[in-house]
């Protein structure tokens, strides 16, 4: 039957179908606009006969990131018209994140374990770091350069009523960091403990360490082990596979609720704020990350075509762990050897964070001029300054960049009332910064694997 849509339809069905999606959201924007009036009827009976052609699209597809972007808007229109029911939707993404946490610890030994003692090239692993830190600081910190930019240029914290913060509502307690916390939360204490609380940088480290630690070995006991770690890599790679068949029931779950519970109207009550946020990532992209890619010469294309999967995934779920995988499986079917891709984008999750880094120095300073507090150039600069070192070291930490901002909040003396604001559009930022995370580390094992002349150019058929 497929097949036979396919015959039939082949290549028009596309078009046709992005032309009705179009008339629809023309008339949905002229209703909005006042430009004239429909019946709310007949707007429903549009954006579901539009969301059917869309699931006979994704059906011949056959794509898991046709379905993933379908479930997006299908988890949206539930979140609008039955908002009750979309709130109650969130166990299905709750689910979905749960079994991909699962996968992240015994992936990342498994393939970090081969990557070191399989090839025992003890000394290109401490190059590869050193350049990986390089790289690292090197762009976070360009990152916080434009968001502290494009919050001065937007200024869109100015006139902003602070809303009050009676009935209850409390911010979470941030308990304040200093330099021996910082370093000593890179370090493990029991392996166990670490993976339970999913603490990325700490798996890693235990992980070189073994590594290191098998590759000098004689063959005998060296042997088993190293089978056991690349069959459980592969097991892991396969069991990925199984998990993302439910990828687009997770998606539209956690859409669904992020509309239930926000409503739409929450895109235009914040819209400067979200707008600068979002325009200041697009520009770190294209003046950071697209030169980057076009200096080491990569194939721009198809690294877009590769990643769309995994970013859709952080996108929805605003959860980087969510990605790392899918990610992870990208850029090895992209060219860049297994071992660069398990020892780079691991650490990547910790200190790469691009969009996260640029979402904090712009939100620190919407704090203050939501505030009414005056900060010089100076005082701006001791900011990022600060962000640069305690937006390190704190991957697995739920809402991580909250606690990082409230932190920075509570050192400069500026009050944490306006940080409800961001609050209420949270998930909305998170999806941008989140995703930015994931092109950037995928960016960089490239970077790393060109630098190491080891960036191979596969048939893309293959």
């Amino acid at each position: 039957m497929k097949q036979r849509l396919k015959d039939k339809f082949g290549n028009r069905f596309a078009p046709f179908t992005l032309g009705i999606l179009l008339v629809v959201s023309i008339l949905h924007l002229g209703v909005w606009q006042g430009w004239f009036s429909l019946p709310d009827e007949v707007l429903m009976v549009s954006r579901y006969a539009v969301l059917t052609l869309l699931c006979l699209y994704a059906f011949l597809k056959e794509s898991l990131t046709t379905w993933i972007l379908l479930s997006m808007l299908i988890g949206a229109e539930i979140g609008h018209d039955f908002p009750a029911l979309a709130v109650n939707l969130k166990i299905l993404s709750k689910v979905f994140l749960r079994l991909i946490k699962t996968i992240i610890a015994p992936l990342l030994f498994g393939t970090l374990v081969v990557g070191i003692a399989g090839h025992s090239n003890l000394k290109q692993v401490g190059r590869m770091g050193w350049k990986s830190i390089v790289y690292f600081e090197i762009v976070t910190t360009i990152a916080l350069v434009i968001g502290l930019i494009a919050i001065n240029v937007s200024k869109a914290g100015v006139g902003i009523n602070l809303p009050p913060t009676e009935h209850g509502e409390k911010l979470p307690e941030v308990a304040q960091q200093t330099t021996e916390d910082v370093i000593l939360h890179v370090f493990p204490e029991n392996i166990a403990k670490s993976v339970a609380e999913g603490q990325i940088l700490q798996i890693v480290i235990f992980s070189i360490l073994f590594g290191i630690g098998l590759a000098q070995l004689n063959d005998k006991h060296k042997k088993p082990m190293l089978d056991f770690a690349e069959s459980l890599s592969e097991v892991m790679f396969n069991f990925t596979k199984i998990i993302m068949k439910f990828a687009p029931i997770g998606v539209g779950a956690a859409i669904a609720y992020t509309v239930g519970h926000m409503g739409l109207g929450i895109l235009v009550n914040l819209f400067k704020l979200l707008a600068t946020l979002y325009v200041a990532l697009i520009v770190f992209m294209l003046v950071v990350l697209l030169p980057v890619a076009l200096m080491i010469k990569i194939d721009i294309k198809r690294f877009l075509q590769l990643i769309t999967e995994p970013v859709t995934l952080a996108f929805a779920t605003t959860s980087s762990e969510a990605a790392l995988p899918k990610a992870m499986a990208a850029m090895e079917k992209f060219g860049v050897p297994r071992k660069i891709v398990s020892f780079v984008m691991p650490m990547g999750y910790s200190f790469n964070l691009d969009g996260t880094t640029l979402y904090l120095s712009l939100a620190t300073i919407f704090v203050a001029q939501a505030a009414k507090v005056e900060l010089s150039i100076a005082h701006q600069f001791a900011i990022v300054l600060t962000l640069m070192l305690t937006s390190k070291g704190v991957a697995g930490v739920p809402r991580a960049s909250l606690v990082i901002l409230l932190g920075t909040a509570t050192s400069f003396g500026l009050p944490v009332e306006p940080i409800f604001i961001i609050l209420g559009i949270d998930e909305l930022m998170d999806m941008a910064r989140t995703s930015v995370n994931v092109i950037g580390n995928c960016l960089a094992t490239a970077v790393v694997a060109k630098w190491e002349g080891e960036l191979e150019t596969p048939n893309p058929e293959a």
